[in-house]
């Protein structure tokens, strides 16, 4: 019986072979781009797991209350008898037990899971919106400027520039005190809110010029596509072409750039909340219990080392995710 040749490997990874012997036909069903790109995402084991972790914190986060209360903790209850005259917890290993996985916080006695949970809400929620603006911001810009080019993509490209030259991390330091004022003056916001909205406005107004060139360079490349010019020659509008033609064909960045900006967010929400220029006591988020576990750090290490390796764990999880999603993605990625 002749045996038939194996197509080769980069063939199959491009097409899903459904064979069948009905009557000596082979049946053949081609696959989508998208079925290509979730085949290529679940052989990559490190990025499935990453993606679980990742999927697990943001549940875990969404619903801090309803969990902290299955968990049978909570963030406000003070158990200072569990302090000695130091504030250390008197337990071993900082206080944890089954009634407080993680421990105590010294000084406090507050449940150190309990604040994580609903520290997790203020970090994920920066997070979140300043990923969520600086994607709306760059990827309109990014397209108007690669497909119009010309005056338009020139002046773009200017801003573009002149805000990559700026020193973000010292412009945020320097401004963080007289902008979250001004905020306040204008009654939008008090206190920590005001402080959110000041970090969410300027993550995101340093972090859309790195989207919209990443933008751009795929829209200059799609607007000489077929489908772009077949559209031009029927008379389509050009926000109809943006709108229905390019920014379809875009998800594949969006979704990458979201995974990687994300955890850099995150981040950068906990630095900034660290050094005191974000979020304040009496809220809580993973910035400010870092910056607590520091001054019991030589008496009790497991507070910094659970803080500390919570944001570590989160971030590389996302990080991860997104390198997974990016080599699926990617047409030229072969495995």
């Amino acid at each position: 019986m002749a045996i038939a040749a194996r197509p080769k490997r980069s063939t199959i990874s491009r097409s899903k072979q459904r064979a069948s012997a009905q009557g000596g036909k082979v049946v053949v069903t081609g696959r989508s781009p998208r079925e290509i790109a979730w085949a290529r995402f679940k052989r990559n084991r490190i990025g499935v797991f990453a993606a679980i972790v990742s999927i697990i914190v943001l549940v875990l986060s969404l619903g801090a209350p309803l969990f902290a209360r299955l968990f049978g903790v909570n963030p406000n209850t003070l158990n200072l008898n569990h302090l000695d005259v130091s504030g250390i917890p008197t337990q071993a290993h900082g206080g944890i037990s089954l009634s407080h996985p993680f421990g105590l916080i010294p000084g406090t006695g507050r449940d150190l899971l309990a604040q994580l949970l609903y520290g997790s809400r203020i970090s994920f929620m920066v997070a979140i919106l300043s990923t969520g603006l600086t994607l709306f911001i760059g990827l309109m810009l990014g397209i108007m400027g690669g497909y119009f080019r010309g005056r338009v993509d020139s002046t773009i490209g200017r801003v573009t520039d002149f805000l990559l030259s700026f020193p973000s991390f010292f412009m945020i330091v320097a401004l963080s005190e007289p902008m979250v004022k001004r905020i306040e003056k204008t009654g939008v916001a008090q206190g920590n809110g005001a402080r959110v909205i000041f970090l969410v406005i300027f993550l995101s107004f340093f972090g859309w010029p790195y989207f919209s060139r990443i933008i751009r360079s795929q829209t200059l490349s799609l607007r000489e596509r077929d489908f772009v010019t077949a559209a031009q020659a029927m008379g389509a509008s050009s926000s109809r072409i943006i709108f229905k033609e390019l920014l379809p064909s875009l998800w594949a960045p969006v979704i990458v750039f979201v995974s990687l900006s994300l955890p850099g967010y995150l981040a950068a929400e906990s630095v900034y909340s660290f050094l005191g220029l974000g979020i304040q006591p009496p809220a809580s988020t993973w910035g400010i219990l870092l910056s607590n576990s520091t001054r019991f750090v030589t008496v009790f290490p497991q507070f910094f080392l659970i803080a500390a390796g919570s944001l570590v764990l989160v971030v590389l999880a996302f990080n991860l995710a997104g390198d997974a999603l990016r080599d699926a993605l990617d047409p030229r990625t072969e495995r």
